[in-house]
């Protein structure tokens, strides 16, 4: 970033589902220097749409949002429009949410509890081309780099042509999982799993779901529990 950047303020989108924390959020950012709030969306479809009309500098993403949620949203948004960062602000801390939103393009990850210093700096780094990292997430991060690679594995070979994906979604239904709690399980939204249901659908020739878990535990897929 060069020093007339670093002058103007940092344009900022805040995409958040809860109203009450999304305002909150927003009345935070604008008691800080350097930021400016250009909008705020309510889940990751607006996000987009927004970044699309308004070409942030940064967005501050949640992760979980409906319609859209908010790793979907970092992966269009990195992929559309290059020019505009995302930090991830969230209540969840874990693993697989981090590294699922890393993977995606996103530059800097926060918890909602980070104090106005912190996510200045992490908006900061981030446009200046460093992670915008807070250090409970550096340190875990690090961890995670330090564990040794689990030994691949042969991929199953999977019936009737269905991709590695639609078996994954077979098996979250064979488990009795929801279309809203697969598409948490794989971070993806709810219409993309829709879209995997009807392929396998169609090329198992399945109707439904009852016959979809019989289909899963014929297959092999989904073994019975012991007793």
């Amino acid at each position: 970033m060069t020093e007339e950047e670093s002058a103007k303020p940092a344009r900022v989108v805040v995409a958040d589902d809860q109203t009450v924390v999304r305002e909150g959020i927003v009345m935070l950012l604008g008691l800080l220097p350097g930021i400016e709030v250009v909008g705020a969306a309510g889940d990751g479809e607006e996000a987009v749409r927004l970044v699309a009309e308004l070409a942030p500098d940064v967005v501050l993403m949640d992760l979980r949002m409906p319609r859209c949620d908010g790793v979907e949203a970092t992966r269009r948004i990195r992929a559309e429009h290059p020019g505009t960062q995302v930090v991830v602000l969230t209540t969840f801390g874990d693993d697989e949410s981090l590294f699922s939103a890393l993977r995606a393009g996103a530059r800097g990850y926060l918890t909602k509890d980070a104090g106005g210093d912190e996510i200045v700096r992490a908006v900061r780094n981030v446009l200046s081309g460093d992670a915008g990292l807070s250090p409970s997430v550096q340190r875990r991060l690090l961890e995670r780099l330090a564990e040794p690679e689990p030994e691949p594995v042969a991929a199953p070979r999977t019936p009737d042509g269905l991709t590695a994906r639609e078996t994954e979604v077979l098996v979250l239904i064979a488990e009795g999982l929801s279309n809203q709690e697969i598409a948490r399980r794989l971070h993806v939204s709810t219409a993309t799993v829709k879209t995997h249901i009807n392929n396998l659908f169609a090329k198992t020739g399945l109707k439904d779901r009852a016959r979809a878990v019989r289909y899963a535990y014929a297959t092999g897929l989904v073994r019975p529990p012991s007793r």
